[in-house]
């Protein structure tokens, strides 16, 4: 009776670390989800849709549920997405949510998204067939665009419990295509071991000239993955993944054309998990046109800390003039030419 009832308890267990999104020397907190909340119970469904049922994508096998067995705030400040055995249409069921808020990547500055993530401690070998994701899609699909013409950007994968991290784009069309669908455009990293790591993606729009824009993968800091608007080679598209408005997705996935299924060696539950400490999406001010680093918390010549961005004219204007004025005089132009 007694280790029934521990059982029982099990899904309460707060997580042994709480979170919060940091602060950032430079850049502005403009949205997060910290994940707050009494233990057991559901994510704000204020910032999140909790999609359920089969999406018949991708040949996997979960069914997703609004059960806080699958989907479920710790009370220690972490969101918990949990895989089950049984249940569900094909024998698994998991957790998904996507963000109620949207927004666009804004020209002139550097945007950085990012989430803390720890996978379950199951060994990795009991792994097979499990597929966590933090990624984004253009909000356009919800407005009736199709997949990849909407842009998708998945900032962390891992399948099979390998400790190995995707960063991937697809866009344009599949198959083929630009982003040379169904596989897309990606690269990975190693994951040193299954505990909290930091995932983010940042989006540098300080040029006008969209060609020599860029998308930043990384991980505990360390870039992996760099995509310009020279390698897409197409401004319409570009536009879909560094000009249009995106929202958030956290899910686990189980089986599919990539991981393939499960196994009987694979273990569901606590131990099989995907757990977010934060999701957080920052805003800094354009720091590229004084020629120093745009990260270092010593520029004494950064622009204001402000969320305004710099009007695309003036911009251009400040390209053009850059080779015949100081860099002090081009961080003081930034700032009087704020949009």
């Amino acid at each position: 009776m007694w280790s029934n009832t521990l059982l029982a308890l099990a899904p309460l267990v707060a997580s042994s670390a709480a979170w919060a999104p940091p602060s950032y020397s430079g850049f502005n907190l403009r949205w997060n989800d910290a994940f707050g909340g009494n233990s057991g119970t559901s994510p704000n469904t204020g910032n999140w849709n909790i999609i359920t049922g089969d999406l018949n994508v991708n040949n996997e096998l979960e069914t997703y549920s609004s059960s806080t067995r699958n989907l479920q705030v710790s009370g220690g400040n972490t969101l918990q997405i949990v895989p089950w055995k049984g249940g569900g249409t094909h024998g698994w069921t998991s957790g998904r949510i996507e963000s109620k808020y949207t927004f666009t990547p804004a020209a002139g500055v550097v945007t950085r998204v990012e989430a803390i993530i720890k996978f379950g401690s199951n060994p990795t070998s009991t792994k097979q067939g499990l597929w966590p994701a933090f990624w984004m899609l253009g909000n356009s699909i919800r407005n009736g665009v199709q997949w990849p013409g909407c842009g998708e950007l998945d900032i962390m994968e891992t399948v099979n419990g390998a400790l190995t991290g995707y960063g991937t784009v697809h866009c344009d069309k599949a198959p083929g295509g630009i982003c040379k669908e169904t596989n897309g455009l990606g690269a990975n990293i190693g994951i040193p071991n299954q505990d909290f790591h930091t995932w983010r993606l940042e989006w540098d729009l300080t040029s006008s000239n969209w060609q020599s824009q860029s998308i930043k993968w990384s991980m505990d800091g360390q870039v992996y993955h760099t995509l310009t608007g020279n390698n897409i080679g197409n401004q319409a598209v570009w536009k879909t993944l560094a000009g249009s408005p995106m929202f958030f997705i956290l899910n686990m996935a189980v089986g599919g054309g990539w991981p393939g299924n499960p196994n009987g060696a694979t273990q569901d539950g606590y131990g099989a998990m995907m757990e977010v400490g934060y999701v957080a999406h920052y805003q800094r001010t354009n720091r590229a046109l004084t020629g120093q680093d745009p990260y270092s918390a010593s520029n004494v010549t950064d622009y204001p800390n402000t969320d305004d961005a710099v009007a695309p004219e003036m911009t251009t204007l400040m390209d053009k003039e850059a080779p015949f004025l100081s860099k002090k005089t081009l961080a003081r132009m930034a700032q009087l030419f704020r949009a």
